[in-house]
């Protein structure tokens, strides 16, 4: 911590920089001063550095235009104290957040670079601005000669490195802002790169965030938001989210101060969110008829009179949908490569009374289970993925990431891996969910993914799919299936698994199901399963696996498509019942799973090893891992385990003989020592 004797030099620096700034001819403005009404907007929106509502004023700032006409804005802060130019957390990265995953105020407003970054959050998070450049400057006064010495922290902030910010170099003063140095900067800055590991770990960190921002929205409606039931909150978060996206030059995103509370027909809250719905939607180029049903599904809850109704100049709409997007803003703007639907779902329904079978057939795929059955089904650039029982379409996202990753991989052609991309999207994904509250998130959830929500139908998909894509009745190739289907359905859902392979001519699969469906309760649909698909491992999960949503053992079984099953095929047996995760079930806690036994190394091992067997053990052992077989004829002994070796060994037997001489030998000690002291007294 700076010595609160030492004074300040803050406005040294200021001088300093605004004179640098002055003298390369930039249009800079101060903190009192505007530089935009959408760039003061969104600071004034934004919470404060001390935690308050708005008061975000940057020292400087500035926007900067390249020579491809794209804008940047440049926010720039100011300290007087040698050390506070930037905190960082123990991997390196700036330190916004605590470790309950909420915002750090005091490093936030003692930091330069960290309140620069704040700053820079505030403009994604509000504006259309994608990419950001955040300037922190700090310095301090020589004791021998007085002399100013500052330090400069440059950061580039954006949707592609999830609003953390990445150093973009180090520099000694702001040319690299002058008009002929910019375009280069941009270029630099361009050339930043994350690797996919840093990627990961950023995504896990704002993961976290996202969490307990979901958390405390929910509780905030749930408690203080009357008449509104399950199906409307997730309505209302869906239509607010695709009112506030927008489509860069085609529709301009809906903000706060657009909606008016009037009580005038088609003026109400609700007209107006429906509007730029509808145009947002027509310039998604979505089918007709998903398009009209998305939006009469919508209009169902924002059309209603309650919640348009205005109380002291404001409608319930009004007032929910600031909450929304002052909450979730940030993280539907910044490249989400997660489920964020999923996590909506889930904090949505954790607050219902559901029966335990209801609670079992909605509660949804962890992330990192949903990528373990994306790799177990061997996904890659190429794959065709479906979904029977698609929920919020979190299987889905797994599955378009890891295809993502793959093309980026193996493409090296800038062009070609873009065209590669829009089809993985738009082409490769299908999904399919039957009850429409669901289907909406799912919908809503490929929209923010990046256009693959024209392959989300809201159809049954066991008696109203016949395998059918376009409207040119083209038949989806699958290659690829993952599942978490609904237990409460026949055979604990294999019946969906059954009816999904019987479409399919190769490729493989990968489901989590209820364990009692391998022993017995899906036995018919098993044996059917059986003749024309190969069960390649089982896998049995841990019993906490969906603590507070669910208590059912669970099992994934993965097949190899289009090769019936012999009866000498090798079964893959895994006991996973610790995957390295410690789960809790406290609300109010920030952090429910914790890494605390190599959990990552673990789902990797677990991949590995159905992949190409027992040469990979390294930290299971064979009592975790048994090769095996099943009886086609069977059906019911799917859940294997490593058999107990009952013969006792050589070595066994001297232990125990040698532990029990131990034992005669100290206990013939122990009574020659209380017989001496008895002689001695």
């Amino acid at each position: 911590m700076a010595n609160q004797n030492i004074q300040s030099v803050e406005p040294n620096i200021a001088d300093i920089i605004n004179t640098q700034l002055k003298s390369y001819n930039l249009d800079y403005k101060l903190e009192q001063e505007s530089l935009n009404d959408e760039i003061d907007k969104a600071l004034s929106e934004y919470l404060s550095k001390s935690g308050g509502k708005g008061g975000n004023r940057p020292d400087a700032k500035l926007l900067l235009q390249d020579k491809n006409l794209n804008y940047y804005p440049i926010l720039i802060e100011y300290k007087g104290y040698k050390d506070k130019l930037v905190k960082f957390d123990i991997n390196g990265q700036v330190e916004n957040n605590t470790s309950k995953n909420e915002p750090h105020y005091k490093n936030i407003s003692s930091y330069a670079v960290n309140g620069a970054i704040h700053y820079a959050n505030a403009i994604l998070h509000y504006t259309s601005y994608t990419d950001v450049i955040a300037i922190g400057v700090t310095g301090y006064k020589e004791d021998t000669s007085g002399e100013i010495k500052y330090s400069i922290g440059v950061y580039y902030v954006s949707k592609s490195n999830f609003g953390l910010g990445q150093e973009v170099d180090k520099f000694t003063d702001l040319s690299f802002l002058k008009k002929n140095n910019f375009d280069d900067f941009i270029k630099t800055v361009k050339e930043l790169s994350l690797t996919q590991d840093e990627i990961e770990k950023l995504k896990e960190k704002k993961e976290k965030e996202i969490n307990a921002s979901l958390v405390a929205l929910n509780n905030d409606i749930y408690k203080n938001e009357k008449g509104l039931g399950e199906n409307d909150r997730v309505y209302l978060v869906a239509a607010s989210i695709i009112a506030t996206l927008g489509i860069p030059g085609k529709v301009s995103p809906l903000e706060k101060s657009d909606l008016k509370s009037k009580q005038e027909q088609e003026e109400k809250d609700g007209d107006i969110i429906i509007r730029k719905i509808k145009s947002f939607l027509n310039y998604k180029n979505l089918p007709e008829t998903k398009k009209d049903l998305i939006v009469r599904t919508l209009q169902n809850t924002l059309l209603t009179d309650n919640i348009n109704k205005a109380v002291n100049g404001e409608s319930q709409l009004k007032r929910v949908f600031s909450k929304i997007v002052d909450d979730l803003g940030i993280y539907y703007k910044i490249g989400l490569t997660t489920d964020f639907t999923g996590k909506l779902f889930n904090e949505m329904y954790s607050w219902l009374g559901f029966t335990q079978d209801k609670l079992n057939d909605v509660v949804l795929t962890p992330s990192y289970v949903a990528t373990l059955l994306v790799k177990l089904a061997r996904v890659n650039k190429d794959s065709y993925v479906w979904d029977f029982a698609t929920g919020s379409a979190g299987l889905l996202v797994a599955a378009m990431n890891e295809m993502l990753i793959d093309a980026k991989e193996k493409i090296k052609s800038p062009q070609e891996l873009g065209q590669k991309t829009i089809k993985i999207k738009a082409e490769q994904l299908l999904g399919l969910e039957v009850l429409s509250s669901i289907y909406m998130l799912a919908v809503l959830n490929m929209i923010l993914m990046g256009d693959g929500s024209s392959n989300i139908l809201n159809k049954d998909s066991l008696n109203d799919f016949d395998g059918n894509y376009t409207d040119e009745n083209e038949k989806f190739p699958a290659n690829a299936f993952i599942l978490n289907p609904p237990y409460s359905a026949k055979g604990n859902g294999m019946i969906f698994v059954e009816k999904a392979l019987s479409m399919m001519s190769g490729g493989y699969a990968a489901i989590i199901i209820q364990s009692s469906a391998g022993s017995g309760k899906a036995a018919d649909y098993n044996k059917k399963i059986l003749e024309n698909n190969t069960l390649i491992a089982s896998i049995k999960m841990p019993i906490d696996l969906f603590v507070g949503k669910s208590n059912v053992q669970t099992n994934i079984y993965v097949f190899r498509v289009g090769e019936p099953h012999q009866n000498d095929d090798i079964v893959k047996f895994i006991d996973f019942s610790n995957d390295g995760y410690t789960r809790t079930n406290r609300k109010k806690s920030s952090i429910n799973l914790k890494d605390t036994d190599n959990a990552k190394q673990r789902y990797q091992e677990i991949v590995d090893l159905v992949r190409f067997g027992k040469n990979k053990l390294n930290i299971f052992t064979e009592k975790e891992y048994y090769e095996g077989h099943i009886d086609t004829q069977n059906g019911a002994d799917w859940n294997q385990s490593s058999p107990v070796d009952t013969i006792p060994k050589l070595d066994d037997f001297k232990k125990t003989v040698s532990a029990y001489l131990a034992f005669e030998v100290a206990n013939i000690l122990k009574r020659q020592n209380e017989a001496n002291d008895s002689l001695g007294k």
